[in-house]
């Protein structure tokens, strides 16, 4: 059953990239791709607790969970944003002021 659910999730996370590729599909596949980071969220914290409280953590095992933990609302803003369903957050400190017209 666990090869399945790999598989599953494999296929998913393939067809959302492939869906990211034509204008048609942007939007549906990048809101499915958002979707499933949040609904594998859950599964990342799992692993995450079962490597670090193993008997033989390593170095390599913090390395590994913490920034996969701490990216992970990244995955999910990063394919809203590349299909312009949002926006950067910080944009409107990031533009110029438009300039003030003269008065002559």
């Amino acid at each position: 059953m666990p090869q399945i659910v790999i598989l599953a999730t494999g296929v998913c996370e393939l067809a959302g990239a492939v869906g990211l590729w034509n204008r048609r599909t942007l939007r549906l596949a990048a809101i499915g791709l958002a979707l499933y980071a949040v609904c594998v969220y859950p599964a990342n914290i799992k692993h995450a607790f079962d490597g670090l409280t193993a008997t033989d953590v390593n170095l390599l095992t913090w390395v590994y969970h913490v920034p996969r933990l701490a990216l992970q609302p990244v995955i999910v803003w990063l394919p809203l944003f590349a299909s312009g369903l949002v926006t950067w957050p910080l944009a409107g400190l990031f533009r110029t002021p438009d300039p003030k017209p003269s008065l002559d």
